[in-house]
Parts: C-alpha cells; sequence; structure tokens
C-alpha cells in the first residue's frame, strides 16, 4: 500500500477503478448536475447507477454484499465523483462512511445481517443522527435521550445537519442519545477539547419509518443543493432494546473513530474538487483569449493555474498517506486530521481562483466552478471544522 506513495504510481486495480468512476461521473453525473443543483433535486437515478457499479459496497467484505475492497478505493471514487459534483460525492460518502461503516465497525452479527447488504447496495441509504442544533462541534452536549422501557428504548430529542436522512430510500438512521450518567465520567476526552463529562452517550438503530421519527423540511442551503439534508425529531420513539449499536456507554466514543476514518475519505472529496476546478480552468485559460492571446499564455493566469495544481497535488499525497497508514493498522488520526485540514482548504482557495480566472463567468451558475465555489466552504466545516483539525494536530504533536 506504501509503494505508490514513493512511486507515484497507483497498483491496477486501483488505476482501473478510478478510471471507470471518472468515466462515470463525465457520462452520467456532469450531464445533470447542474440540473439538480439548480433544482435542489435529489439525484436517484445516479445514486441507482452508483449502487449498480457496486461503490456503496467497496469497502466491505462479500459476505455482507459488499465488493471486498478497502477503504482506499472508496477514497479514489469520491476523489473522481468530487471534480465533477460534490453533491453526488457526499451522498456516496456519508452513505458509506456515516451510514453504513458504524454497523461494519461496532455491529454484532444480527445487526450486520439484517441492515449490511441493504446499506452495501446502494438500494437503501443509511445516516447517522449525531449533531445538535446547541451542539455543533461540541457533540458531548448531546441532549437527545433514550431510556429503556423494559426491552424498548423510548428515544426523544432531535438532531441538526444529517444527510441522507430524508430521502424515499432512507432506511435507516443511526442515533447518538444520552442513555445514563456515570460519576467518573462517561465521555472520552472529544474532539472538541471539553475534557470528561458525565454523560453516557450511546449510539441506537432507528429504521425508517418508525412513529415518531420525523425528518423535518429539507435545509435551504448554499452548496451541495442535490445532497438531502434534514433536521430530524424524536417523539417517543420506541425501538427495541438490541438497536443498541455496540457497547452501551460507548456511542459518542465510537463515533470518534468513524470520524477519523471519514476525515480521510472527507479529503479525498475535497481533493477532487480542488483538481476539478484546475482542470476547468486549463481548459478554459487555452480557449479564452483577452488582448489578442489566450489567456493561458500570460503569467498572471499561469501562475494562478500553477498554484491550484500544486495545491491539488499536495492535498492528495497527504490522503494517500492517511490512508496507507490506516490500512496498515498503524496510527493515523494526526495524518487524517492533517488531510482534511490541508484538502479542504485546498478546495476553498481553488474554487475562489478558479472563480477569478474566469471572471464574470465564473459568477454565473452554468459553470461547474461557480458550483464548486458555492460547495467548497462547507468541506472546512463538516466532519470537523477546521479550527478542530488544527486541535487535534497540536494534540498529537504533544501540546
Amino acid at each position: 500500500m506504501t509503494d505508490f506513495l514513493s512511486t507515484g504510481t497507483l497498483p491496477d486495480h486501483y488505476q482501473q477503478l478510478a478510471k471507470t468512476v471518472r468515466d462515470f461521473a463525465k457520462s452520467v453525473v456532469a450531464p445533470v448536475a447542474a440540473k439538480h443543483d439548480r433544482e435542489h433535486s435529489f439525484p436517484y437515478e445516479v445514486v441507482s447507477g452508483m449502487a449498480d457499479m457496486g461503490l456503496f459496497g467497496l469497502p466491505f467484505p462479500e459476505e455482507y454484499g459488499g465488493m471486498g475492497g478497502d477503504y482506499f478505493a472508496l477514497c479514489l471514487a469520491l476523489e473522481e465523483l468530487g471534480k465533477v459534483d460534490q453533491s453526488v460525492a457526499i451522498t456516496l460518502e456519508a452513505g458509506v462512511s456515516l451510514g453504513a461503516m458504524p454497523l461494519y465497525r461496532f455491529g454484532n452479527d444480527a445487526q450486520k445481517q439484517e441492515w449490511l447488504p441493504l446499506l452495501a447496495s446502494g438500494k437503501g441509504l443509511g445516516a447517522f443522527g449525531l449533531t445538535e442544533a446547541g451542539g455543533g462541534t461540541d457533540a458531548g452536549a448531546t441532549k437527545t435521550t433514550a431510556r429503556l422501557d423494559g426491552s424498548t428504548w423510548v428515544i426523544n430529542g432531535s438532531k441538526q445537519f444529517i444527510t441522507n436522512s430524508g430521502t424515499d430510500i432512507t432506511k435507516l438512521v443511526t442515533v447518538t442519545a444520552v442513555t445514563g450518567e456515570t460519576g467518573s465520567g462517561g465521555l472520552e476526552r472529544s474532539d472538541s477539547g471539553n475534557g470528561m463529562g458525565k454523560k453516557q452517550i450511546s449510539s441506537i438503530l432507528v429504521p425508517v419509518p418508525t412513529e415518531g421519527f420525523t425528518a423535518e423540511p429539507a435545509y435551504d442551503k448554499v452548496g451541495w443543493n442535490a445532497s438531502d439534508t434534514h433536521p430530524l425529531s424524536f417523539d417517543d420513539v420506541r425501538v427495541p432494546q438490541e438497536n443498541l449499536l455496540g457497547e452501551h456507554g460507548r456511542g459518542y466514543a465510537n463515533f470518534l473513530q468513524i470520524l477519523d476514518e471519514g476525515r480521510i475519505a472527507i479529503a479525498a472529496l475535497s481533493v477532487g474538487a480542488a483538481q476539478g476546478c484546475v482542470d476547468e480552468c486549463v481548459k478554459y485559460a487555452k480557449e479564452r483569449e483577452a488582448f489578442g492571446s489566450a489567456i493561458g499564455r500570460y503569467q498572471a493566469i499561469a501562475f494562478k493555474i500553477a498554484r491550484m495544481e500544486a495545491r491539488a497535488h499536495t492535498a492528495r499525497t497527504a490522503y494517500y498517506d492517511a490512508a496507507a497508514l490506516m490500512l496498515a493498522g498503524k496510527p493515523f488520526k494526526k495524518q487524517a486530521a492533517i488531510a482534511k485540514l490541508v484538502a479542504s482548504e485546498a478546495a476553498m482557495d481553488n474554487a475562489r481562483d478558479a472563480t477569478q480566472v474566469f471572471g464574470g463567468y465564473g459568477f454565473m451558475n452554468e459553470y461547474p466552478v461557480a458550483r464548486h465555489y458555492r460547495d467548497s466552504k462547507i468541506l472546512e466545516i463538516g466532519e470537523g471544522t477546521t479550527e478542530v483539525q488544527l486541535m487535534l494536530i497540536a494534540r498529537e504533536a504533544g501540546l
């Protein structure tokens, strides 16, 4: 896995996967991306195509209906999709990393057999309800509760900004909830840096539909308009006791592990966005003329695009490195945070510069760079803000 980091050459099976997804992105995703963005509509036909390709099952074993691949394969797919449409890319990322991966990592055999084949097939989507209105980065401030009534969990509360939670094919939402207290502190040191707390937070599986569970009206967002995002409410939602995912009281700690992995995936998506901006600019700079010459011949433009390419390359190297460590079973928390930090900033910086290269046309939604400009900002916020990444890096460095 580490060989290609020094040679710059991907093994053949990775190259073939990337090419296949790249062709799909160009032929299937790109032609409808602007339409879905404009209409704020979920791209069911695109998701169905990704399901048929097996993309939702990439990192899962064949025994659960997966493709028997690995997490790096998922990242390559996300990079290629991110070049063309971040909404589609985040739908895949959230469906796998947040929807299905917690089940794979922490579910018991019965839960895996029941849910993973459906989620890995892409015919059903899973979501993870963590963030709350008063929490944000401070996920340890969870107020949603789940109490046992006999052999049934009764869940009450609300969640915010939950991806893939209200589509016609959403089948499962995993929700974090306070399930008790402990005198010695029920939370590990959190990513928000708040230290020890007293809440026991557990993860519970909520099938969709379940009485009392509501996906509220979708948000009106700045970007990722074709991605499905809702606030959720839980009003005396009742599910069986065996729907507890993982160990009681370990829901938050387990999700921190999921976030470490997810940051590599978000970094890959960000690299795709950054590279997509480069590709659009190179093409435009060769065609657009000003003062009697293609604008790419002027250093002001050429050097700007060169810096964009350098950002994308650096960010790609960072996520490759984090993925290599993860697959080798070595510690990768710091490298994942670095990758997420560098790649998300590269995407935002490249989107800004690409808009400048395109001039007035870059401000028109018909051009992909305008969509990247609106879409990329959330990459510096979702699955851990820039500030959280800096905090994690500093902590891992010994500060």
